[in-house]
């Protein structure tokens, strides 16, 4: 099964605020541009996300992943508001069960949950877009992985607003 990451930070690393908001990724907002993202949500057939990513997107007013398997990693599972399934466990125990039932291609989202899959060794692919401001603090999307995890550069391109949309396979080692 493929685990792609498709995420934006900002260009010190911040994929949010401390609070958790994404408001300062408006600043790259186009009309008719969305970077690529349709085209990513429509390979995809299941969405892993963690508990804080999670909450942020039930605040989005309109479920983003309708027609989608999605599940929340959590050691606390709310009540289920669009058929989302909760998970506690080891992202290698989840991978395995979600292949097994024919899931394919996974959008793997969330800072903590990104570090664990690439800790793993479970992440394929990455895209990351990097937005024209520095935050200085907040929500990192990198953080120690134990080991190296070497990337091999697929793509870049840059977009009038500013953002740079970085694309990486995971190299095995």
């Amino acid at each position: 099964m493929r685990c792609s990451v498709y995420i934006a930070m900002s260009l010190d690393g911040f994929i949010a605020r401390r609070d958790g908001s994404i408001d300062w990724l408006s600043i790259v907002e186009r009309a008719g541009e969305d970077y690529g993202y349709r085209r990513f949500h429509d390979s995809i057939d299941t969405v892993i996300v963690g508990r804080n990513t999670y909450s942020q997107v039930l605040g989005f007013g309109v479920w983003p992943f309708a027609r989608k398997r999605c599940v929340v990693m959590t050691h606390s599972p709310p009540v289920s508001r669009h058929g989302e399934e909760f998970f506690d466990g080891p992202p290698i125990e989840l991978v395995t069960s979600l292949a097994a039932d024919g899931a394919r291609h996974a959008y793997v989202d969330g800072g903590a949950v990104i570090q664990q899959f690439l800790r793993a060794g479970l992440v394929s692919d990455l895209t990351v877009s990097v937005i024209p401001t520095l935050l200085g603090q907040g929500i990192r999307l990198f953080g120690s992985t134990g080991r190296d995890v070497p990337l091999r550069f697929a793509a870049s391109k840059a977009f009038e607003s500013g953002l740079v949309q970085l694309e990486y396979s995971v190299a095995a080692h």
